[in-house]
């Protein structure tokens, strides 16, 4: 009987195929120029104000769409083809960029202009996003997904570090309109780029597949990726552990900053010595997190576990130095905790679903990132920077616990879902059981 070689577990597997390594090199062209239009949006906003709230309105009023309107956005993702939709999109999101860029060359920019642009930004981006995400998973077999999802996250963590560098330079040279325009740029070099990738052979099928059922009907509604989302549990718990984490346990701007410069008596520069230590130890969870093969939301809920035990005991650090020692496992226990949470989000649901599904996952994560750090400074203000994280990571990690309690004792609940022509089913290669 032939052997089989072992399935490779590299964290760059993904960019054997040609596609993917055109769509990665697409990525950072578009993160790098996303970011400089970030960091110069901010500044022109400081520019025309002279407001710090109204530099935070602007980047609300971008973000605030994905709450409400993310939901269309992922039919939208489901109704179209991918390919069409990511092209459309990035050709859109660079007009606005090119719009920009030309008002701030004649000086007819104001507020009202620039937050009316930032809507229309985070509209697009509602479609944009989901498009983009699953357009990258496209290419590549399935078992290659959680490479794909890791080699993006470094790809994006390179292009803002690239894209916030240049930001600065091209002001300086060549003014702020540059820095809109370079972005404009970016985003028709993607489009540019999309109409030639081609699936690797084996992308979009799995092993052990069922037979597809008999199609549903053609309409692709909102409420079915609802209904989709609230009736899979392992959905459900992956979004409870994200949600909870998200509030109590990655926050660390806030609560590291408070608790360097309050009791461990550091300053900016401690500070910032911690933060790039996290950002460091984020880019080594990528790169662990591309390895997975067979990610599930019982790993997402154990690493989110193993994190929030490390975040107490970076509460009680007696020094600086004990804290920058935990802070590199903490970012990378979380950096891999996020690429098998998303692998799973990505490729659980059934093709025809997945858009609808991503955007209900965007409302949800827009919830969060809105009111985390409220409930956070609240809590901050009732126990102090130490405080909060002890007490942060023992209800993650206490909320884990009982819901992995809870489910042993219920044991799985089935979902019967009827599929479309074409669909795969069947789940049991990714290993998603929660």
């Amino acid at each position: 009987m032939p052997s089989t070689a072992p399935a490779s577990r590299s964290p760059w597997r993904s960019l054997r195929y040609r596609s993917m390594r055109w769509w990665s090199a697409a990525n950072f062209v578009s993160n790098a120029g996303t970011w400089m239009q970030l960091t110069v949006q901010n500044l022109l906003v400081l520019q025309i104000t002279g407001s710090a709230a109204a530099t935070g309105l602007s980047m609300s009023v971008q973000a605030a769409p994905a709450l409400f309107v993310s939901l269309l956005g992922g039919a939208a993702v489901d109704r179209w083809p991918r390919k069409l939709t990511v092209a459309v999109s990035q050709a859109l999101l660079g007009a606005v960029a090119f719009t920009t860029a030309l008002l701030v060359a004649l000086d007819r920019i104001d507020l009202t202009s620039l937050m009316v642009l930032a809507a229309v930004t985070g509209v697009i981006a509602t479609v944009d996003g989901p498009a983009c995400a699953l357009l990258g998973n496209d290419l590549v077999p399935v078992a290659d997904v959680p490479s794909a999802i890791g080699v993006g996250a470094l790809v994006h963590s390179a292009g803002r570090l690239a894209g916030t560098a240049l930001a600065g330079v091209t002001v300086g040279f060549l003014g702020t309109g540059a820095a809109y325009a370079a972005n404009g740029v970016s985003f028709l070099f993607v489009a540019s780029v999309v109409p030639f990738l081609r699936p690797a052979p084996g992308a979009g099928e799995e092993p052990a597949a069922v037979a597809p059922a008999s199609p549903v009907r053609a309409e692709m509604t909102v409420r079915e990726g609802l209904s989709f989302f609230v009736r899979r549990p392992r959905l459900v718990a992956l979004a409870g552990i994200t949600g909870i984490s998200s509030v109590f346990g990655r926050n660390y701007g806030l609560t590291l900053a408070v608790l360097v410069t309050g009791p461990l008596a550091g300053g900016a520069g401690a500070f910032g010595t911690v933060s790039t230590v996290l950002a460091v130890g984020g880019i080594l969870g990528a790169v662990l997190g591309a390895r997975l093969r067979k990610p599930s939301v019982r790993t997402v809920g154990l690493l989110a576990a193993a994190g929030a035990l490390l975040q107490v005991v970076a509460g009680l650090s007696p020094s600086l130095a004990v804290l920058l020692v935990l802070v590199l496992p903490m970012a990378i226990v979380e950096s891999v905790s996020d690429t098998a949470g998303t692998a799973v989000l990505q490729t659980d649901p059934p093709p025809h679903l997945r858009g609808r599904v991503l955007g209900v996952w965007s409302s949800i994560g827009t919830v969060w990132s809105l009111g985390g750090p409220p409930a956070l400074g609240l809590l901050m203000e009732w126990a102090g920077a130490r405080g909060a994280l002890i007490a942060g990571g023992l209800i993650i990690a206490g909320s884990i616990a009982g819901g992995l309690l809870v489910r042993r004792r219920g044991g799985p609940v089935p979902l019967t879902l009827a599929a479309r022509e074409g669909d795969v089913t069947g789940r049991e290669a990714l290993g998603t059981a929660a």
